[in-house]
């Protein structure tokens, strides 16, 4: 437990650390914190603070800076957000009117990037049930088959199948209007536990390319809702506290590149309720390590279908990327809402 003065000057501490980017010193505190207390006694509740490891003490400095535990205190128990005004809201609004889904997840990270000046994630967990809206076949040569799967949601899924014959042009048509006409809106896991029974009626050569066509489109909506749409990487060159370990930096990029953990991160997260936020080793995940992820889940006609984030550097403000990331999951749970109604 801190006293009401320890807890003043920490919130003051990490307050003027993030909006500086310096180490702050006993004399900025006094200044700032509206505490009436001599230098000798701001020095010795900075030196309790460091014992606990909620502050640290640069080499080449006498001011301190917070520790991934002291920004974790403050994120928890000392931080006023700022909540976003109408106009902001407003604004935002008018970034969710993209006509599907894969490229309104596109849009909303974009607009993470463009109002934190961080990095900017969406990512939606795997779903092999997803349904589809309409197939088509398209020969490409003797044995390539071209599948096309729309979804309900308008996006589009092509997929290629390697066949043991060829197929005329009046079997694909065939294949596809049977597929059409049957089984809309079912997912492919439903429609393959149907197959043997319900499409004794074809050829056995017809069964073959409708049980290759269930295997593709089950595998390619599983990878189409593992979207995983990141911008603003370059933001993060920019930022001193990151660009001065260009190794660290490079480690962060693959980490981008190579996708899973932040998308287990995220999945996790998705989990609970809100806005979540990880703190440097919270998310053990060594190159974010110096970084922080605020993230929160969004939702489809009230299940969580996914999620989003902002990842920046440990000294960002808090008070207002938060409310960003909480307003931005809530639009776009009311954008895939509507557009699926």
């Amino acid at each position: 437990m801190l006293t009401e003065r320890a807890r003043v000057l920490l919130k003051t501490l990490v307050e003027r650390h993030i909006s500086e980017g310096q180490p702050v010193g006993s004399r900025s505190l006094s200044k700032h914190s509206g505490l009436d207390l001599s230098p000798a006694t701001i020095r010795n509740i900075m030196a309790d603070l460091e014992e606990i490891g909620f502050v640290a003490s640069p080499h080449t400095s006498a001011g301190r800076v917070p520790t991934p535990r002291g920004y974790r205190f403050f994120v928890d128990t000392l931080l006023t957000v700022k909540p976003l005004n109408s106009r902001e809201i407003h604004e935002m609004e008018g970034q969710f009117h993209a006509e599907n889904t894969q490229k309104l997840m596109a849009a909303t990270s974009h607009l993470l990037s463009d109002l934190t000046r961080f990095a900017g994630v969406v990512v939606a967990p795997r779903r092999r049930d997803a349904a589809f809206h309409h197939i088509e076949f398209f020969s490409l040569s003797a044995k390539r088959v071209l599948l096309i799967i729309v979804t309900p949601e308008g996006d589009v899924q092509n997929r290629i199948l390697l066949t043991d014959k060829a197929y005329s042009s009046s079997e694909l048509t065939q294949a596809a209007n049977f597929l059409n006409q049957n089984y809309v809106g079912l997912t492919f896991q439903d429609i393959r536990q149907r197959v043997q029974g319900e499409l004794r009626q074809l050829q056995e050569s017809m069964i073959q390319l409708m049980s290759a066509a269930m295997e593709a489109g089950s595998q390619a909506m599983a990878e189409s809702a593992d979207d995983y749409v990141l911008s603003g990487e370059s933001n993060l060159l920019k930022i001193e506290d990151l660009s001065s370990n260009m190794a660290r930096l490079r480690e962060l990029f693959e980490l981008f590149e190579q996708r899973t953990g932040l998308v287990q991160l995220l999945d996790t997260a998705s989990r609970g309720a809100g806005v979540k936020i990880f703190i440097g080793e919270e998310s053990g995940i060594v190159p974010l390590d110096e970084c922080s992820v605020v993230t929160a889940p969004y939702e489809v006609n009230g299940q969580v279908v996914g999620t989003l984030g902002v990842v920046g550097p440990t000294r960002m403000a808090y008070e207002r990327i938060i409310p960003i990331v909480d307003i931005t999951a809530k639009l776009l749970s009311s954008a895939l809402s509507h557009q699926q109604s």
